[in-house]
């Protein structure tokens, strides 16, 4: 038997080297994976107005000439306003590309200033990039320009404005001292005011550049021609070709920083002459840029500029250095030119080089100078101070304008200054000014009268023609007559300009009369010169008819003649004359007819009262007719509807007695109310012109009962009155078409209120009954706020309200009254024939009036049809 050997068990290795060969190559590949997607780049996105000049794959992104990147792709944007290029980026490059990178396309570009982009013109054209701030980013906005200040450059950029461009341009040059120490980098506009002109100065030159450095441009040639010669001035060639710009530099200012803006003068002079000051006007015409500042023929300085301010034009003027000692706070300047009279023209190479300002300095050497000065129309007036000012005043121009001479026996002592309206618009003022030795002629009675360049005068005797100068032909004169008085004229009191010396004596004459002013409702049918008579005599006139509107009446002036004077200061009234007056009655017609210059201007006549019946200081009033002035009327106005049958002459009563009339109604013109003027009479005016005085209108009433107010039917109807307890005093009252409910009660009567659901035949004055004697009566009557019933307002008589209590009864009596029943048959039942023709109330009461069972004032209480059987046998002892 074959011996089998037992097997062999060997352990296998949990790793084999061979294993590792796979493990490196996947690391390996992973590491060199990594690397490349690393390293293949960033891509981003810049945005240009055009592809022009960007080729696919060609052109480079360059950094400070190292290439940081290639354009991948091109294409349009989605608004067809541009073109989007994609560009591959350098993966180190992905710190610069934040929010802030700026990008712009570098081409050759050549100028008068020289070529730009030199090295873009053998490469090609590539994008230049500049690093900014923010975060991260991957689309951008190419720049249309290249910045200002690229990193790497070191130097101060400043900022110019001037109000033009000029030849300046991108790269002119910037001088000093005719060396060249920047550029110009940039311009852009300010609003459409001013350009404001971006420039570089280089490092080693940035310390020239200080605070209070002027700038100004040198571009091109400079020619100023005058009269005077004509003046060239440049800088340089390169100037002259590129323009330029130079400054000046102060050692011990201190030095500009970044950012720091300056103006840019037009010239040297212009930026180192002198100093500046500002000149206000009303307006800038005969004044420009340039125009000269003259002191004694000699030009001091130029005018730079002018503006508009919301007071006027600003100027901004500078002196020459050499004559800067000349300017003081006090000094003067005015604006002159050619001056051309019938005279001759004076200064007259003005007219081809345009008006000078002329300057004359002040005497206050150590004050401050002011923040303007104020450029006068014409030269000052150094003996103004000592001139005499007056102002006098026509009712017309009397052909006068600012210039003309003011005269004294035909020899010049003053001028008028100016010639305007006053501020009432009423007359025409002269302001004037007398030289300082004619100022005492002037006197309290002076006056003046205008000259006239010819005068005729006419007469039997021949026809005399005198002529006067030019002067007076073109502007007018006026001649000073001195009067008569030693009283020296007043401050600020005015005189009079006449047309002639008879005016003048006819107006002084009028200053001896009285005046007065009367009030009036309306215009009186007066006006200036209307006659005033006592006892148809004339002794005065009308001034003048004025409204005034405070008060909506009319202010009427009036003279006295001086020989009536004792006349007028006794008590007195006035009245309007009509110019025929017709008074008709039972003896007859009495017909007044008016002198024949009162008929036709209207007058007013005066009258003397009893010194017992008027009242000291007393305002003087013209009233409607003699009847109300004799007897002091106080004019009221009241308001009524239009509905009211109310005429002119009605009369106001209280209680039958007549104490006042209407002298005019109008409608008004909202068509729905009158206004009727009247008048109280004096005696009765206390009562009725208290602010709760109730006027209203009284018309005949007929009725079955009667006619109510009868005299209405022959007068017409009246206003009736009744007066009011208050202490305020009222003009303006409304009037009611009836009198209200309790207007003629007396005040201790019971006022109560009836209550029915309809009206029936009740009427105001319906009598109420007490055992057949009237009581009391209805004194009017309104429908409820429901508008369900009928509230009828009533009254007892002070001496029956002890009748009535809460126990009476009240039932209409009015009429017959039938009660049929099939088997009671019919029973009648009538009261008085005044209740069966104009209404009535009974009332019965039951109990005796107590304290507890008193009937309150205002109480409303049920109207019964009819009365219960029992209501007749009910009789308590009261």
């Amino acid at each position: 038997m074959t011996q089998i050997e037992s097997p062999k068990v060997v352990k296998k290795k949990l790793f084999s080297p061979i294993w590792l060969l796979p493990i490196v190559a996947l690391a390996l590949g992973a590491w060199l994976g990594i690397k490349s997607i690393k390293e293949s780049g960033i891509e981003i996105q810049i945005h240009f107005p055009s592809a022009t000049g960007i080729d696919v794959g060609k052109t480079l992104v360059k950094y400070q000439g190292l290439t940081v990147g290639k354009v991948k792709d091109i294409g349009i944007d989605e608004d067809l306003k541009g073109v989007n290029v994609k560009v591959m980026m350098d993966y180190r490059a992905k710190p610069f590309l934040n929010k802030e990178t700026l990008f712009w396309l570098v081409t050759p570009k050549a100028s008068i200033t020289g070529v730009e982009g030199l090295d873009a013109l053998f490469s090609g054209n590539y994008i230049a990039i500049q690093p900014g701030k923010g975060n991260a980013a991957t689309f951008f906005e190419a720049e249309r320009q290249p910045p200002p200040m690229q990193i790497g450059t070191e130097g101060v950029m400043i900022e110019l404005t001037a109000d033009k461009l000029g030849s300046l341009d991108v790269g002119s040059p910037v001088f000093f001292r005719q060396i060249p120490v920047g550029s110009v980098v940039s311009y852009r506009l300010d609003g459409n005011a001013r350009v404001i002109i971006s420039a570089f100065i280089q490092e080693q030159y940035a310390r020239l550049v200080k605070k209070n450095s002027h700038f100004w441009n040198v571009s091109g040639v400079k020619v100023d021609a005058s009269l005077a010669g004509i003046k060239v001035n440049t800088e340089s060639l390169a100037s002259i070709l590129a323009g330029g710009v130079s400054f000046s530099s102060d050692d011990k200012a201190p030095a500009a920083q970044n950012g720091d803006s300056f103006a840019l003068y037009d010239s040297e002079t212009s930026a180192l002459g002198g100093i500046e000051v500002s000149l206000t006007m009303n307006d800038g015409n005969a004044i420009d840029k340039g125009t000269r500042i003259v002191y004694r023929g000699i030009t001091i300085g130029t005018l730079q500029s002018k503006q508009l301010t919301a007071t006027g034009v600003t100027a901004v003027a500078k002196f020459e250095p050499e004559y800067v000692n000349l300017l003081t706070s006090d000094g003067l300047f005015w604006l002159e030119g050619a001056d051309i009279s019938l005279s001759g023209i004076k200064n007259p190479e003005r007219l081809l080089t345009g008006s000078v300002i002329n300057f004359l300095p002040g005497t206050n050497a150590n004050t401050a100078l002011p923040s303007s000065f104020a450029l006068q129309e014409s030269a000052p007036d150094l003996l103004k101070a000592k001139k005499r000012q007056l102002t006098i005043t026509s009712t017309e121009n009397m052909g006068l304008t600012a210039g003309a001479e003011v005269r004294y026996k035909q020899l010049p002592i003053g001028q008028v200054l100016a010639v305007k309206l006053t501020k009432d618009l009423s007359a025409v003022e002269y302001q004037l000014e007398l030289q300082p030795e004619f100022a005492s002629l002037v006197r309290s009675d002076s006056y003046f009268i205008p000259e006239s360049a010819l005068s005729i005068d006419a007469s039997l005797d021949g026809v005399s023609v005198k002529t006067r100068d030019m002067a007076t032909l073109t502007k007018g004169a006026v001649s000073l007559i001195p009067g008569t008085s030693d009283t020296p004229l007043a401050a600020n009191t005015r005189l009079s300009l006449f047309s002639s010396i008879d005016e003048a004596k006819q107006f002084f004459a009028r200053q001896q009369r009285l005046y007065f002013t009367l009030t009036s409702v309306d215009g009186a049918d007066v006006s200036q010169g209307s006659p005033i008579y006592y006892k148809k005599m004339q002794i005065g006139s009308v001034e003048s008819v004025n409204w005034q509107s405070k008060t909506e009446d009319f202010a009427i002036k009036i003279a006295i003649d001086k020989q009536f004077q004792p006349l007028v200061q006794k008590p007195k009234v006035f009245w309007r004359n009509s110019a025929v007056d017709v008074s008709a009655s039972l003896a007859g017609i009495d017909v007044a007819v008016a002198p024949l210059l009162g008929a036709l201007k209207g007058s007013i006549s005066l009258g003397l009262l009893d010194s017992s019946t008027t009242e000291p200081n007393a305002a003087l009033k013209l009233y409607e007719s003699k009847q109300l002035a004799l007897a002091q009327a106080q004019a009221i106005k009241l308001t009524l509807p239009a509905s009211a049958k109310l005429a002119a002459k009605a009369a106001i009563r209280y209680q039958g007695h007549q104490v006042g009339e209407v002298t005019q109604v109008k409608l008004n013109t909202d068509l729905t109310t009158l206004t009727a003027t009247a008048y109280l009479y004096g005696d009765y005016a206390e009562h009725f012109s208290r602010s709760d005085t109730e006027y209203h209108m009284v018309d005949a009433q007929i009725s079955l009962a009667g006619i109510k107010a009868p005299e209405t039917l022959i007068t017409g109807p009246y206003i009736g009155v009744l007066p009011g307890k208050s202490n305020q005093k009222a003009t303006h009252f409304q009037a009611k078409l009836v009198e209200s409910s309790y207007a003629n009660v007396a005040e201790d009567a019971l006022k109560f209120t009836l209550e029915n659901s309809n009206l029936g035949s009740m009427k105001v004055g319906t009598p109420i009954f007490f055992r057949g004697i009237k009581v009391g009566q209805i004194d009017g009557y309104s429908l409820s706020s429901q508008g369900n019933s009928v509230l009828m307002q009533a009254h007892i008589e002070p001496q029956y309200s002890h009748l009535v209590n809460q126990s009476s009864q009240f039932w209409d009596a009015s009429g017959i009254k039938v009660d049929v029943g099939i088997f009671s048959g019919a029973q009648i039942e009538a009261g008085s024939l005044e209740t069966l023709l104009a209404g009535g109330i009974n009332v019965a009461t039951k109990e005796t009036t107590q304290t507890g069972n008193r009937l309150s004032q205002g109480a409303v209480i049920k109207l019964q049809h009819k009365a219960q059987s029992e209501w007749q046998e009910w009789a308590p002892a009261q």
